[in-house]
């Protein structure tokens, strides 16, 4: 016997999922939070840690962490939180709970590539509907022709977009939520560099929900995201999470640095000025053009047929970005960057003026 004999054929046929090796490089390729964990805060959170159960399972509920999260992102009192391994594990939980031969995922491209990838692990259909090519905006009729005509099961929409860092216009996100026969789900991982968000409004349609992380906030490696909406929607999708899926060491991490959000918002304060001003940086360089941005990495397009040269040029000088260059139509000859600190930000500036430099 063989993986032929057993693994589905459009498994087989896709790649794994790649992370880089960025040992001993500046790592500006996975808009992660470049700032450590606050020193004066290490050793109340150590204390805190000392008294974590380890011989126990976690709370199944994570019942002090919802109360931290609910606190610190100002949820409607109505509406129910289910907590997730990571915004994936909240993702291949929808997917899951609606999954069903011939029914469809639709989201908008390029974006997110978790919303293709665990819809098709899943079973599902995916359908994408192609941004505006001038400047990734959402194309609203496109969208809603191809929702009356798919009729999706779920619709996500990542609010600010990744790859591209743009924020899609409300209004149409308004139209999209009214015209969509499932449920649609506005992503809101890079929240916290921006000021626009959803959360305020759930209630208002019966089929939204708000999906988060506390990853770009800077806790990447704890992986936990959050999903909000209504309570009778979340309480279909918590019969498919996995038991204790958030563990004890996430939790108590998670809600002593909610208590504390005032550390990670001067970080985020930081990172959302050091966006603009390496934006500028990146504005000046020729041959090098930026886009808007409000999260907290640029997506930058070098001049056509570059972008692999560039790409490498940057790593032999030990800076990792990610290169989308063949990712998608829309994304010919670009490299998106992490915003990094200011250090990282002029290493980044030096060496893509010496990777441009060369024939």
């Amino acid at each position: 016997m063989t993986p032929a004999d057993l693994i589905r054929d459009d498994i087989r046929a896709l790649r794994a999922y790649h992370v880089p090796d960025s040992a001993g490089l500046i790592k500006l390729d996975a808009m992660e939070n470049p700032y450590p964990w606050p020193e004066a805060l290490r050793e109340d959170w150590l204390a805190t840690l000392r008294h974590a159960d380890l011989n126990r399972y976690p709370d199944p509920r994570g019942r002090d962490l919802q109360a931290a999260l609910r606190e610190a992102m100002g949820l409607p009192a109505d509406m129910a939180l289910l907590l997730g391994n990571g915004s994936d594990e909240l993702i291949q939980m929808l997917a899951m709970a609606v999954a069903q031969p011939g029914r469809k995922v639709l989201s908008l491209d390029p974006g997110f590539v978790m919303y293709r990838m665990i819809a098709l692990f899943a079973g599902l259909d995916y359908v994408g509907v192609p941004l505006r090519s001038e400047d990734f905006g959402l194309a609203l009729e496109a969208t809603l022709t191809a929702i009356a005509r798919e009729e999706p099961a779920l619709t996500y929409i990542a609010y600010p977009n990744n790859p591209t860092g743009n924020l899609f216009d409300a209004a149409a996100i308004e139209r999209i939520i009214q015209a969509s026969p499932g449920l649609v789900i506005v992503d809101e991982a890079y929240a916290p560099f921006t000021d626009q968000s959803f959360i305020p409004r759930l209630g208002e349609w019966p089929n939204l929900l708000v999906m988060r992380t506390v990853s770009k906030m800077g806790l990447a490696g704890l992986r936990l995201g959050y999903l909000a909406g209504p309570p009778e929607w979340l309480a279909e999708i918590d019969k498919v999470r996995l038991p204790y899926n958030v563990n004890t060491l996430t939790q108590a991490s998670a809600a002593f640095a909610l208590r504390h959000h005032a550390a990670w918002d001067a970080q985020t304060a930081t990172i959302r000025a050091e966006r603009a001003t390496l934006f500028d940086a990146l504005a000046a360089i020729d041959g090098i053009t930026p886009y808007p941005s409000d999260a907290n990495f640029i997506l930058a397009r070098t001049e056509p047929g570059r972008a692999g040269a560039v790409f490498q040029g940057l790593l032999d000088r030990g800076v990792l970005v990610k290169k989308l260059d063949g990712a998608h139509p829309l994304l010919a000859d670009c490299l998106r960057i992490t915003v990094g600190t200011p250090q990282e930000n002029a290493a980044l500036l030096n060496a893509l003026e010496a990777a441009l430099s060369i024939d």
